[in-house]
């Protein structure tokens, strides 16, 4: 059975104001290969401050609610189809730290947050990033689930509203993918991105860089029923435009691009910084192993 690695002594946990960041995650054969999107995950896990928890908005937990996982030992789910049996033996086994789902519920008043006790975990939008970027899975994880029945500005105005967390030690990571179609994907185009992808993904860098509050009028870009024909995916770059929103606008808040570029034409691997630099070095392979001979609509990546 796989999980994640140990990666030498642990370090303090920080007390200076924590970054934030969003992750392109893409296919979930990352999480056991070494390419320029996991080199920049690792990267930036290193040169993060130690968080005393991590929070996580991932795509893959798409409800009709909003709560926060709050269990001692949330399990991995492997929420995916067709892919190698080494896939599914992959365990992260980081705590949970079900006091944190209080501490939001108090901060977000009145909007309500509900406690999941046994019903999720962490999936494959969190552990496919975390097993590279926190390898010992010794720093306490919690996921707070997307809800579906709000919209685009509740998210925005929701994610700025979890800034103060920042200054209380808890990294705030938001993972899915800027564009995100899985019906028009294509196996054979491993590193590239239709015309309509980069349209629309460049257009998102250009508000998430430089005025991100705006980016919940990108329902309205003439490319976004292409990009996000499912709002799953996209509503996590929400959370990440929220707190750059939130934050003051000096040089070390500003919001940077971690890395970019594109994969089976139709998913953008973009992932963005708030409140820190990282540089990124090492291997430069882009693409990543699809499943066997699923179609790309079924695998739910």
């Amino acid at each position: 059975m796989s999980s994640a690695r140990t990666s030498g002594p642990a370090r303090e946990i920080s007390n200076q104001r924590m970054p934030a960041a969003f992750f392109g995650h893409g296919n979930p054969m990352n999480a056991l290969e070494l390419n320029r999107y996991t080199v920049a995950w690792r990267a930036f896990g290193q040169a993060v401050p130690r968080p005393r928890a991590v929070l996580v908005v991932s795509a893959h937990w798409y409800i009709n609610a909003t709560a926060i996982t709050a269990m001692e030992r949330p399990r991995t789910i492997h929420d995916f189809y067709g892919f190698p049996q080494e896939l599914f033996d992959v365990r992260y086994p980081s705590p949970g730290l079900p006091a944190l789902q209080e501490e939001v519920a108090d901060l977000v008043k009145p909007t309500w947050v509900g406690a999941d006790v046994d019903s999720w975990g962490i999936d494959h939008g969190t552990w496919s990033v975390l097993i590279h970027a926190f390898p010992d899975a010794s720093i306490p994880v919690v996921q707070m689930s997307i809800n579906a029945d709000k919209s685009f500005d509740y998210h925005l105005e929701l994610g700025g509203r979890l800034a103060p967390l920042r200054d209380s030690g808890v990294l705030i990571v938001a993972s899915g993918n800027v564009v995100h179609n899985l019906r028009a994907m294509n196996w054979k185009r491993p590193d590239e991105g239709f015309d309509w992808a980069q349209r629309f993904d460049g257009d998102a860098k250009t508000r998430m860089l430089e005025n991100p509050t705006e980016f919940a009028t990108l329902d309205a870009h003439p490319d976004f029923d292409a990009a996000a024909p499912t709002p799953d995916h996209f509503i996590p770059a929400l959370y990440l435009a929220g707190l750059a929103g939130a934050a003051e606008r000096t040089d070390s808040e500003g919001t940077e691009v971690l890395v970019d570029g594109y994969t089976y034409g139709s998913l953008s691997m973009t992932a963005y910084t708030l409140g820190m630099s990282c540089t990124v070095t090492g291997d430069s392979r882009s693409s990543s192993t699809p499943p066997g001979a699923v179609d790309p609509d079924q695998s739910n990546i």
